[in-house]
């Protein structure tokens, strides 16, 4: 009986992410964002790291793939579940058998798959506006895949789980502003050792600055880690912090899930669908 859930929720994954990219209002959505993160790179091409001679455009690219990956990850995760709790669609996944499990693959897939699609979108382009980028050829693309792998494992599920928190979508911005915050300090747009070290420790709790360092490693040329934490990509670290945030998220997501499933029912989608008419008028 799992399985067939779990080929449901692939099934509904890829019909979700179809949808995502056949709506026009989600595509420009998606386009809107990819072509300002293109726009503030291409303005920065002619600027160079401090104290090396090295793009600064090309150093941020893979920091922009790392947040994106982080945001995405928090707020989409999040942002569905709000909806989709608002809108009947996870009562209704309930009251099938093994639903909430077809549900959940589902999200994941069509999330995972619009956060690869949106990378691909954003680093073909500056492969070409960016020649220095990925020097290892092969092996930095391998090491992008497990980068980019390990990085979903650990905001996918811990975005369920605070999304399982919120009490309706309109909650979502208590998610997106400390995430936004996150992206200030995390060496996102400019090198973190830059920053104070109080601020540096800080960053260096969360995922945004890891999945920073490591898309760096993977795409950057060993040069450009002169102006990193330690003169040093930290492999190790950089996997260790992501599977100890994918630990409290997959520990944390099917808990939380399971709690706010259970208090799911119709009568809350009523009240809910009542406040939100009564706003509207």
């Amino acid at each position: 009986m799992n399985a067939v859930a779990v080929r449901a929720g692939l099934a509904r994954g890829w019909i979700e992410f179809k949808q995502t990219w056949t709506n026009r209002e989600d595509a420009i959505g998606q386009f809107v964002f990819i072509g300002i993160f293109l726009g503030v790179l291409f303005f920065m091409r002619n600027s160079a790291l401090p104290g090396t001679g090295f793009s600064l455009g090309a150093a941020t690219v893979p920091s922009v793939l790392g947040a994106g990956i982080v945001f995405n990850g928090l707020n989409g995760a999040a942002g569905y579940l709000a909806v989709d709790r608002e809108d009947g669609t996870l009562l209704r996944a309930k009251a099938t058998p093994n639903g909430m499990l077809g549900y959940l693959v589902g999200k994941t897939t069509s999330l995972s798959l619009t956060q690869v699609t949106g990378l691909l979108f954003t680093l073909v382009p500056c492969l070409f506006l960016y020649p220095a980028l990925a020097p290892g050829g092969g092996w930095s693309y391998l090491h992008l895949l497990w980068v980019l792998a390990v990085g979903l494992t650990a905001t996918l599920p811990l975005g369920a789980a605070l999304g399982s928190l919120t009490s309706s979508a309109r909650s979502i911005g208590f998610i997106t502003l400390p995430v936004l915050g996150l992206g200030a300090i995390s060496g996102i747009f400019y090198p973190i050792t830059s920053l104070p070290v109080w601020v540096q420790d800080i960053a260096q709790v969360f995922p945004m600055y890891w999945l920073g360092l490591g898309m760096r490693s993977a795409l950057l040329p060993d040069g450009a880690v002169v102006v990193e934490i330690g003169q040093s990509w930290r492999p190790l670290a950089t996997l260790g912090v992501l599977v100890a945030w994918s630990v409290v998220g997959l520990t944390l997501a099917p808990v939380l899930l399971r709690r706010m499933a259970r208090r799911e029912a119709g009568s809350s989608v009523a009240k809910r669908r009542e406040k939100a008419m009564q706003r509207v008028g």
